[in-house]
């Protein structure tokens, strides 16, 4: 049996604390994970003292038991199943950090084999979903266009949406982690009116998607090695992040028994925000906004004043450097070595020079974040801005679906439903219109 198929284990009972109110008092199982910080166990509280916790957010508050990703936001730390993203980023490829995160170990090199064929062949969608884009203005967002496409997968392929039954939930998580890459570069084309590109399994995960995106029927099109590697680490960083806002809607819809491909939509439509999966399109516009190195100190000057939000820095979890920024910033090195420099890394590296010398900033711990480097690297490859959810998007399918499968199997999961502080109107009696 793999990891696929396990529950989570449930977090250890180290010790016990106790909440009094009104004389009322609950008792709290301490519980720990592996690793990272105890939790209290406040899911009696109600039940003994007639009160609920109140945590605008959830940011103290760990909904589930996961042994998926961990972060150290302290010690800028992000581990897929136990290994250092570093590691994964420079020595895995995309498809092999999906198997990790699906099934909990690395593959061998006949898994892999096994596993990229099947990712391959499940790569084409229903050719009646070619006639599904056409009912999109030609000026749709390409992330609106796969937030509806992702939805309707499961009216195509309703032969795998029965989730108590294995099979089909590992067919639907082969399938979304193939199709995606199709669909993504689907909604590109049609945005800039270019006819659809079918997939090619003779390329890697990544080769393949950059083809349907920018090859076209009239002439020959050789995906760049050095650009594929760069996407499929890109990739690597942004595939799972715990319980983010998106994961966190995967799982919340997955509670109440729903198919992946309907979870996916809607952790698809969490990320088209602005606050969590558009952030690098931010960063792409101040920079912009800066146009020269040389007005950089100015800029900084004015952030510090309030006039200006600084994009692209600080984290909700981490507190030092997002180890994912290291990385992409030489993966942003070594795409403008094939695509040639533009002004606009310039600028990024000088931002990020004062910035992590300034007290100011430095007091507020607010070092760059993995969206402060992907835009100038998706528009170096070619992807105008409204692709960048896009991409992030694709990137962070297997963590979604992983978080998914995990969910099902967890026999302490019940169906997500958070509660409140009322603050309306106390009861009163309905008065006809004719006396208001």
């Amino acid at each position: 049996m793999n990891v696929r198929d396990k529950a989570p284990k449930a977090p250890t009972t180290a010790a016990e604390a106790s909440l009094t109110y009104k004389g009322l008092t609950a008792e709290l199982p301490v519980r720990e994970g592996t690793i990272g910080p105890t939790v209290l166990d406040i899911s009696r509280v109600h039940r003994d003292t007639g009160c609920f916790s109140y945590d605008p957010g959830f940011t103290s508050t760990a909904n589930c038991a996961s042994s998926i990703t961990y972060i150290d936001g302290d010690k800028g730390e992000l581990l897929y199943r136990g290994y250092p993203i570093e590691q994964l980023a420079e020595n895995s490829n995309f498809l092999a950090s999906c198997f990790l995160l699906l099934y909990g170990e690395l593959p061998t090199n006949e898994q892999f084999r096994d596993f990229r064929k099947t990712i391959s062949h499940h790569t084409m969608v229903h050719e009646q979903m070619t006639r599904f884009f056409t009912g999109f203005r030609r000026d749709a967002h390409p992330m609106a266009i796969m937030v509806a496409v992702v939805g309707a997968l499961s009216a195509f392929y309703h032969d795998s949406t029965d989730i108590n039954n294995p099979e089909h939930r590992v067919i639907a998580t082969n399938r979304m982690i193939a199709k995606m890459p199709t669909i993504a570069s689907m909604a590109y084309k049609y945005s800039i009116g270019q006819p659809f590109i079918y997939p090619r399994n003779d390329l890697d995960y990544t080769s393949n998607f950059l083809q349907m995106c920018f090859a076209i029927p009239c002439e020959p099109y050789i995906v760049n090695p050095i650009v594929a590697r760069a996407l499929d680490r890109i990739f690597i960083l942004h595939a799972d992040h715990e319980q983010n806002a998106s994961t966190s809607v995967m799982r919340s819809i997955g509670s109440a028994g729903t198919d992946p491909y309907s979870s996916m939509a809607g952790a698809t439509a969490a990320l088209f925000g602005p606050r969590h999966g558009g952030a690098n399109e931010a960063v792409l516009e101040q920079l912009a906004q800066i146009g020269d190195v040389k007005n950089v100190p100015d800029f900084v000057e004015r952030a510090k004043k309030g006039e200006y939000r600084l994009m692209g820095f600080g984290h909700r979890v981490y507190k030092n450097y997002d180890p994912r920024a290291k990385i992409i910033k030489k993966i942003a090195y070594d795409v403008f070595n094939v695509t040639g420099s533009s002004p606009l890394i310039d600028i990024a590296v000088k931002l990020e020079e004062i910035a992590l010398s300034d007290e100011y900033f430095v007091e507020r711990k607010l070092y760059p974040n993995v969206d402060f480097y992907s835009g100038i690297i998706y528009k170096a490859m070619g992807f105008p801005p409204d692709m960048f959810t896009v991409l992030f998007a694709l990137g962070r399918s297997p963590g979604w679906l992983a978080q998914w499968v995990e969910l099902v199997n967890d026999k302490e999961q019940r169906i997500s439903r958070p509660r409140q502080v009322y603050l309306g109107a106390e009861t009163r009696d309905y008065v006809a219109i004719e006396q208001r």
